[in-house]
């Protein structure tokens, strides 16, 4: 019954292994885990090997060999989750249960587990219970979570009272999450009229609209900054049977939260952005790549694209243009931070580990399929709609002369309004913290751009942001003199990068949590300056990492230690010039617990 199951699922997908990420989350979804007896029969199927089937299957955070629970509870274990009151939030689900995280409850019902960012640093302590997000949580909200769990209540039923404030079409996501849009710029109007950039750019030849997004010199908003206009250039005049259009929604930098309000709020808007940069590139298929974590949007989402092919926007001859035809599907990703980068991104879609490539080739000349393909993010393809319909040099008057326009940021931590702001380039850091009400003379330091960005101090806080001084994908975490910066963010920030590194590069699998047992030594008072030194030294081996996932994963202590040095001195031995920082004592207690012994005495 089980085989016959999975073989309709692999129908859905007509056999075809470059679907096979699609083919695990539905068995997953369907059975709540795969069932390790079933790989040799999903291999047979698609015509790949079982090595290839268990390698994809192992490397993505949300697929499981093992049942999982009827109900999945994935806690977010970010920095901000752990500000807000993760702890109390943890310690109740799991008194409740009678479990500890990573547990699954004896008649298994519940299972409890930790995850990275799920994109709700705005609406922390946050969990994802079978594919729906739950922000917000108290100990009183865990309670009632558990009590409906018990009562075998189904996941969408337990929302009896509003939590959330969202402005879509769908009650569900209403109820759940509030979108915290604080500031509206050009990018984030609503009062815009879907459809009416494709009806401009049908008038136009694809090197016309190339032409005006390089005018308007907009930069890819995912962080690299790359010239958008450009890419679609090359990507256009490379050789290949066809081209394809990907937006990478895999938002999952800790502290970034902008691509979920857009699905959410603007979701035609993204569309229209992908459509108009398959008229330029000369593609047919669009791919939009969401991170699984935003799985709970899917079917508002497909019923978007339903009406834009109804209304001609998707599908042949679109705005009865002969030849212009494109359409976009959804592919969703399963758990690794890494596919933010643009080639494993491609990898995952088609169905492989999602391990960054070795470039050149580029994905404008080999991408997806092994054909001329785009990778642009949510962001980007908003901001192109707004350029084709009021012009690139329009765009321009925005921002400042090296970063043009305007930029979407994710503000979160220790403020008074968290949220979404869209602001020019050019704002000071100052700026920002005025603007969110965070009181400067208690604001100790702020995350630029995520884990991979940078620590800085209230000495740069006159910094601005831009291309040319602090370049951000877009995420700002505000820490005020009350946060350890060291156990709190710089250590959970290294524990991010050991937990999502793909393996593919030594440098990246192993200097992490090299650098992770210094930094332990130094916060339990076994330092010395060496480490230090150690340390800063040690980081300069991951620029030898294949992704810039890789080569950025040593940010967080490299940063601290630049603008926060005295925080690590302070700590470290300086009578001493050497410390093993070998505890004997601590370590006979875990071997003891690892193979369940009591200590010889």
């Amino acid at each position: 019954m089980m085989k016959n199951a999975i073989s309709e699922i692999i129908k859905r997908y007509n056999n075809d292994k470059t679907r096979l990420v699609d083919i695990l989350i539905d068995i997953q979804t369907e059975f709540g885990y795969i069932p390790s007896e079933t790989v040799s029969f999903i291999a047979d199927s698609i015509g790949i090997s079982d090595v290839d089937v268990e390698q994809t299957l192992s490397f993505y955070h949300f697929f499981s060999l093992k049942p999982t629970g009827k109900y999945k509870i994935y806690l977010n274990n970010s920095v901000v989750a752990n500000m807000m009151g993760r702890a109390e939030v943890v310690a109740t689900f799991e008194k409740e249960l009678g479990i500890k995280m990573g547990e699954v409850t004896p008649d298994g019902l519940v299972g409890l587990f930790n995850t990275s960012c799920i994109g709700m640093n705005d609406q922390e302590p946050a969990a994802i219970i079978n594919n729906i997000i739950f922000p917000c949580l108290t100990p009183f909200r865990v309670k009632e979570i558990i009590r409906d769990i018990k009562e075998g209540k189904p996941v969408e039923k337990m929302f009896e009272y509003s939590y959330g404030e969202g402005k879509n079409a769908s009650e569900m996501i209403r109820s759940m999450v509030n979108n915290n849009i604080r500031k509206v710029g050009p990018i984030l109007d609503p009062n815009y009229k879907v459809g009416e950039a494709i009806k401009k750019i049908i008038t136009l030849t694809p090197e016309e609209v190339i032409n005006e997004i390089k005018k308007s010199n907009i930069r890819g908003r995912g962080g690299a900054g790359f010239p958008t206009g450009l890419k679609w250039e090359f990507c256009r005049k490379a050789p290949g049977e066809k081209r394809y259009v990907f937006c990478n929604a895999d938002e999952g930098e800790p502290g970034t939260f902008k691509d979920r309000v857009i699905l959410t709020e603007l979701p035609r808007l993204l569309l229209e952005g992908m459509i108009i940069a398959g008229y330029a590139v000369g593609a047919t298929e669009g791919i939009l790549y969401v991170r699984y974590e935003y799985k709970y949007l899917q079917q508002y989402l497909e019923d978007i694209l339903k009406t834009a092919r109804e209304k001609n926007y998707l599908g042949k001859s679109i705005g009865g243009k002969k030849g212009f035809d494109f359409d976009i599907r959804i592919q969703f990703g399963a758990g690794a931070y890494v596919c933010g980068e643009e080639s494993a991104l491609i990898e995952s879609a088609e169905g492989k580990r999602g391990e960054p490539r070795d470039r050149p080739p580029f994905p404008v000349e080999k991408g997806y399929l092994n054909m001329p393909t785009i990778v642009n993010n949510v962001e980007t393809f908003c901001s192109v709609v707004k350029i084709i319909l009021n012009g690139g040099e329009w765009y321009k008057s925005f921002g400042t002369s090296e970063s043009t326009g305007t930029k979407l940021l994710s503000i979160s931590g220790d403020c008074r309004y968290p949220g979404v702001y869209e602001i020019e380039w050019g704002f000071s850091v100052n700026d920002i913290l005025d603007m969110v009400g965070a009181p400067k003379n208690n604001v100790q330091a702020v995350q630029v751009g995520g884990p991979s960005g940078s620590l800085i101090g209230p000495n740069e806080f006159n910094r601005i942001l831009g291309y040319e001084d602090l370049s951000t994908g877009g995420s700002l975490i505000i820490f005020n003199h009350q946060r350890d910066l060291l156990n709190e963010v710089v250590l959970n920030f290294t524990d991010f990068f050991i937990e999502e590194s793909c393996g593919s590069c030594s440098t990246c699998r192993i200097v992490p949590t090299v650098l992770k047992k210094k930094l332990e030594k130094i916060l339990n008072a076994r330092g010395v300056m060496q480490d230090i030194e150690d340390m800063l030294q040690w980081s300069k081996i991951l620029k030898a990492s294949r992704c810039g996932l890789g080569q950025t994963a040593a940010n967080p202590i490299i940063t601290s230690i630049k603008n926060f040095r005295h925080l690590y001195e302070s700590k470290i031995q300086k009578n001493k010039e050497y410390d093993t920082g070998f505890d004997i004592s601590h370590s006979i207690k875990e071997a003891c617990e690892a193979t369940n012994r009591l200590p010889i005495i």
